[in-house]
């Protein structure tokens, strides 16, 4: 039965996970346990509870309590589901929620790299990225067009950070993805130790164009995107097997990291 919770007060602790505050702060929220994390709107909440993840309680817009997010209270069992007008919640979040919902879940203890690049054959690598909405939107791009699984350097954003996740349109929670624990350059060797040849996108000397025969055809694949503004480092380039670059005109030299992204996995997945 749900446990509908009118908010009365704004400082209640039990509605740290929804406050204006460091997502940082939620991964040790909790004294145990991998931290946890928030998602936002109906849609990305139920691809949460599809991918197995564990909520720990829901604010929602009160018109929505038996509107559009009834079926997810219902999933949720007896849960807190903490509800007020959009004015009040948009007062205790600082923005205003997308669809009147955001759910408050436990992280999962993330895979080892080792344990992804064993049963994958397609990966993104992201190095250093740190604007959330590119790291959301290459998720997406990654899952819609047939890649593996995702991995990040350690001062890549957080891909369960709210943002991250609602451009990923819940994305993040259906690739396996997780952190190299090897340091620029090093995790290149890592790479190929796993049979990967590697792919770094970048305007540098020796490229091959996208649409190489020889990179569709090679039975591992590891693309490396870099950083907006610097893109890839230097000794992490000289490391890969390839450089790659995507063909343009018009005197436009390179994409935003996303949109590169999504022409890369397009032209070298090899599922679609």
């Amino acid at each position: 039965m749900a446990n509908i919770i009118e908010i009365t007060d704004l400082n209640m602790k039990e509605l740290i996970p929804y406050t204006d505050t460091s997502e940082k702060k939620l991964i040790d929220y909790f004294s145990h346990g991998d931290g946890i994390f928030t998602a936002e709107s109906p849609k990305v909440i139920r691809t949460a509870l599809d991918s197995g993840y564990e909520p720990i309680s829901l604010l929602i817009e009160r018109k929505y309590i038996n509107g559009q997010a009834s079926d997810i209270i219902k999933r949720c069992g007896e849960i807190p589901v903490y509800t007020a007008s959009s004015s009040i919640l948009e007062e205790l979040t600082g923005f205003k929620l997308t669809q009147g919902a955001l759910c408050a879940m436990r992280r999962k203890k993330l895979p080892t790299p080792q344990e992804i690049l064993s049963k994958s054959e397609r990966i993104a690598v992201l190095e250093d990225i740190m604007n959330q909405t590119n790291i959301g939107a290459i998720f997406r791009s990654a899952a819609a067009l047939g890649f593996d699984a995702v991995l990040l350097t350690q001062s890549c954003s957080d891909p369960l950070f709210r943002r991250t996740v609602r451009v990923s349109m819940g994305t993040v929670f259906q690739l396996p993805w997780t952190y190299l624990m090897n340091g620029t350059p090093d995790y290149i060797s890592e790479l190929k130790s796993a049979g990967f040849s590697c792919a770094a996108m970048a305007l540098h000397r020796n490229t091959v164009r996208i649409d190489d025969a020889k990179l569709k055809a090679e039975p591992k694949l590891a693309v490396i995107l870099g950083t907006e503004g610097d893109g890839l480092r230097n000794a992490t380039i000289d490391q890969c097997n390839y450089t790659i670059k995507i063909p343009m005109v018009n005197g436009v030299d390179s994409l935003n990291v996303a949109a590169a992204s999504a022409v890369a996995f397009f032209q070298l997945s090899n599922k679609i």
